[in-house]
């Protein structure tokens, strides 16, 4: 009775704070209301958990990767662009097998936990995976990816757990949804922000491989969140029911994709990906080149994807303030469309069309790479609250994490065809002559998936509820909490008195 009055209390302060007036002080305020607000609804631990992991590590060190990798691949390694398109697709394969991940931290405790050994090791596994690429001097090309992989699975590991976490919150805070996304988002966009800043001077003083050294720091917080994290520990666990869990997760994640209202906007959300192909590593090429391209240094590319980070950061705050009661065919049909626009200024750049018209390269690369991001983070972020709806009670993270898999095998496609249409073109190291073609081509395509719109639901994302079949009871969901709840309250036990 008492924690149901101190649950009562808990939520009518957070929506007295979350009515606060929005003044011009709101200005200041507003996010700190808005994230006391998120920690009092949800816990602070879930706001932790998800600064810590989309933030830092995902954020920040993701930043800090992207740049090295992008230099260790053209500097160290040699390799062509249209190679470079393909090793990135190999190595974001553990993206793409994130249910696995998910089904291990559901059904497979280690040492009676579910979660906080797959922090640990996924933190232990990024590090040394980054010591390896760091210390080891002539690293052949393939153990070399093996390396990288081995990185991105560590951080895939971490990332399902937070996903289960919003997927769990989004089925009990249904209102909260979109503030949920706009947290995963915000702290995304700033922690690539910061780590975009200073990657290019980082590369320039210590080299790609520098970079890799510095990873280990973030991969190390996510042990530490792992030893912190306080879960019940799972007594008399019956191993030899493992397959049968695995073998019912399974089917229940068949059952849900069959449904129409599920399958058509994950098939919406994969061709909307792979067909807009992904050319970014000719353009890299092209941004370092001293005869044909601009010849940007490390530091400026680095600033450019850090203009690129504010951008993606602006178009989280402007859905979370203005579009997220949007219908979701309007907001992705305008979205998609200027997607597609948006691209025509890389042509513009290709082609030096801003020099007739006395814009330099660097301040239309800058411009270009912000509203490219605004407008991705625009489209993406409606398809990620429909996303955690569609999730049913009981493998909420398991099938976030296969909703996530399916858009990152369309990014695979969009990948490795942007790098069979660069080997088609012979955009090499240092030919660029149809580099143009390309991005031309990359456009044209993005504006294809307008015709796919039908396949998403009508209405605003807040507003889907899967059928009733699907859902299941409220004793179940309260049955199932406790094993689904990634990051419990290190201070339950005070709550609970």
């Amino acid at each position: 009775m008492v924690e149901e009055e101190d649950t009562e209390a808990c939520s009518k302060k957070a929506l007295e704070e979350d009515n606060e007036p929005k003044g011009l002080c709101y200005c200041f305020w507003g996010p700190m209301y808005w994230f006391k607000m998120l920690a009092v609804e949800m816990h602070w631990s879930f706001v932790f958990g998800v600064v810590s992991v989309y933030g830092i590590n995902q954020g920040f060190g993701g930043a800090l990767a992207r740049i090295g990798t992008e230099y260790y691949m053209k500097d160290v390694q040699k390799v062509q662009p249209s190679e470079a398109q393909v090793y990135a697709g190999i190595t974001s394969i553990p993206w793409m097998i994130k249910p696995i991940w998910g089904l291990l931290t559901d059904v497979l405790p280690i040492m009676g936990y579910r979660r906080r050994p797959y922090f640990i090791l996924s933190g232990l596994l990024g590090v040394v995976s980054m010591l390896l690429i760091s210390l080891l001097s002539k690293l052949h090309l393939v153990f070399a990816l093996l390396a990288l992989t081995a990185g991105n699975t560590a951080v895939a590991v971490a990332d399902v757990t937070v996903d289960a976490c919003v997927a769990q919150n989004s089925i009990t805070h249904p209102s909260r949804a979109a503030d949920m996304q706009s947290l995963c988002a915000s702290s995304y966009s700033v922690g690539g922000l910061l780590g975009f800043s200073i990657s290019g001077v980082f590369v320039h003083l210590i080299g790609p491989k520098g970079v890799f050294g510095l990873l280990t720091v973030p991969a190390a917080l996510v042990s530490l969140v792992g030893i912190l994290l306080s879960e019940p520990q799972v007594s008399n666990f019956a191993y030899s029911e493992v397959n049968q869990k695995f073998l019912d997760a399974a089917k229940a994640m068949w059952t849900t994709l069959k449904c129409p209202d599920v399958w058509r906007p994950c098939l919406y959300m994969y061709l909307s990906s792979a067909v807009s192909l992904n050319i970014n590593e000719g353009l890299f090429y092209w941004y370092t080149d001293s005869k044909d391209g601009p010849s940007f240094s490390k530091e400026t590319v680095g600033y450019i994807f850090s203009m690129g980070a504010i951008g993606a950061l602006l178009g989280a705050i402007l859905y979370q303030n203005l579009l997220k009661d949007h219908h979701l065919r309007d907001m992705l049909f305008w979205t998609q469309l200027l997607f597609g626009l948006g691209g025509m200024l890389d042509l513009m750049l290709v082609q030096r069309m801003n020099l007739k018209f006395g814009i330099p390269d660097y301040i239309f690369v800058v411009i270009g790479e912000a509203v490219s991001q605004m407008i991705s983070r625009l489209k993406w972020m409606p398809l990620l609250v429909l996303s955690s709806k569609l999730c049913p009670v009981g493998i909420e993270g398991t099938f976030f994490a296969l909703l996530m898999s399916i858009d990152n095998i369309g990014g695979l496609t969009s990948t490795w065809g942007g790098g069979l249409l660069l080997h088609l073109l012979n955009v090499t190291r240092t030919k660029f002559d149809y580099l143009w073609l390309a991005v031309l081509i990359r456009n044209v395509l993005r504006v294809s998936p307008l015709c796919l719109l039908f396949l998403v639901p009508r209405g605003d994302p807040n507003s889907f509820v899967l059928p009733t079949e699907l859902l299941s009871s409220k004793e179940e969901t309260e049955t199932q909490e406790p094993d689904n709840m990634e990051l419990v309250s290190l201070v339950n036990s005070v709550d609970g008195r």
